[in-house]
């Protein structure tokens, strides 16, 4: 059966495929988006149940649809996440083949690529590489498999009800770990959380969410993570309307909190101390956006009321002056450890010179250093706001364009 051929094959259904092949029909490119499960799937199967958006829905969008079920200032729940990319394909007639898995993607020597598939074998020009950052969850090799203690990523979390009964030790208290974390304080399980390196947003400050304030301060463009915050999280949450992440408030309400996780041995698990540290930065992240939003206010002459209360960093709680350096899983009741810790990519499907030593794709902005080979949906591939909604499209746009001038 001889090959299909198209100008351009999208690999991935999410997000950032279906931003791309958006543009890549309004420029009139033969295209299609292959995508191994649903449209959107990580949204619905990859996140836990009660996850919402972690920016307002008028600024968390394409620009060109709006959320129908929910209003601008709230955050979209995960199923409207999904059902949102489901009716833009639908609206705009995008070329989506779900259930088809891309086994490998080759150079041809007579120009273009040899895209092999679940479904048979497809010629193309062009690949775009959609499958975002999300591809395996990471658990770092510290608490040995058989250990007396269940362990899950926090890719299989979906509920308190789902874990045995007992403590939980959440690792990671980026905008992932630290939602679930509270999840389960509010469900009344004892709750330890292991807290790193971490930038701490406001959720809003003087009538203007977050994003907002990334935006006319131009932090949204920024090309690269600031030196040294390349492996920072961020802790930010859209959960109960909108709240801003504040650790110290967590161990006011009875989160104990420890610093990096380091080591197991005979049942106990120890930890870095530099829980204080981790905190006192993560508070003077948030005092400096709120610093920079007062200067922006002022040269500007916004009229925006004063939050001068949410400068006020509470005082130390206990574990942070007497920080706990080790916990006995069996005494403390600690059943279930959630690993907050991130993914690795995955790019095993593409076979092609375009990665470093370490697996990560070569690019500038998305396009690849092999000729029609492009990236998208990776965090900072243009901007800090290239891993949102409305920041992989800007980028989608861009490649879309690169691919439509290649075509002529």
């Amino acid at each position: 059966m001889p090959a299909e051929k198209v100008n351009t094959v999208v690999v991935g259904g999410g997000q950032a495929g279906v931003a791309v092949s958006g543009h890549l029909h309004r420029a009139g490119v033969d295209h299609v988006v292959l995508e191994k499960s649903r449209i959107a799937e990580a949204w619905r199967t990859a996140r836990w149940d009660s996850l919402v958006a972690n920016g307002p829905a008028w600024h968390d969008r394409f620009p060109d649809k709006t959320f129908d079920d929910c209003g601008g200032d709230d955050f979209a729940t995960k199923d409207g996440c999904a059902r949102y990319f489901e009716e833009y394909v639908r609206e705009h007639d995008l070329p989506v083949r779900t259930g088809i898995t891309v086994n490998s993607t080759v150079h041809d020597p007579d120009g273009g690529y040899i895209v092999e598939t679940s479904d048979g074998v497809i010629h193309a020009e062009n690949v775009v590489a959609a499958t975002g950052p999300f591809q395996d969850p990471v658990i770092p090799p510290v608490v040995p498999a058989d250990a007396p203690v269940i362990q899950m990523h926090s890719q299989t979390y979906r509920n308190p009800n789902q874990l045995a009964e007992g403590a939980v030790l959440v690792v990671g208290a980026g905008s992932s770990g630290s939602q679930i974390a509270d999840e389960l304080l509010r469900a009344g399980r004892k709750v330890f959380l292991s807290v790193g390196p971490h930038d701490r947003p406001p959720r809003s400050y003087r009538g203007k969410d977050f994003v907002y304030w990334l935006g006319v301060l131009g932090k949204w463009e920024m090309k690269t993570p600031p030196a040294g915050r390349e492996h920072v999280t961020i802790a930010v949450s859209g959960a109960y309307g909108g709240r801003t992440v504040d650790f110290r408030k967590f161990a006011d309400r009875g989160m104990n909190l420890v610093g990096m996780t380091k080591a197991y041995k005979d049942g106990k698990i120890s930890f870095e101390p530099d829980l204080a540290q981790n905190v006192n930065e993560g508070d003077e992240n948030y005092l400096s956006l709120l610093a920079e939003a007062d200067a922006w206010v002022e040269r500007e002459g916004a009229d925006y009321p004063p939050e001068e209360e949410v400068k006020i960093i509470g005082p130390d709680p206990d574990c942070l002056t007497n920080p706990t350096l080790e916990v006995d899983l069996a005494a403390e009741g600690i059943k279930t450890i959630i690993w907050a810790t991130g993914y690795r990519q995955d790019f095993g499907w593409l076979q092609v010179d375009s990665f470093d030593a370490k697996g990560a794709p070569l690019h500038y902005q998305g396009v690849s250093k092999v000729e029609g080979v492009y990236f998208l949906g990776l965090p900072w591939l243009s901007m800090r706001g290239s891993s949102f909604i409305w920041g992989v499209y800007v980028d989608a746009e861009r490649i879309a364009g690169e691919i439509a001038g290649r075509a002529t």
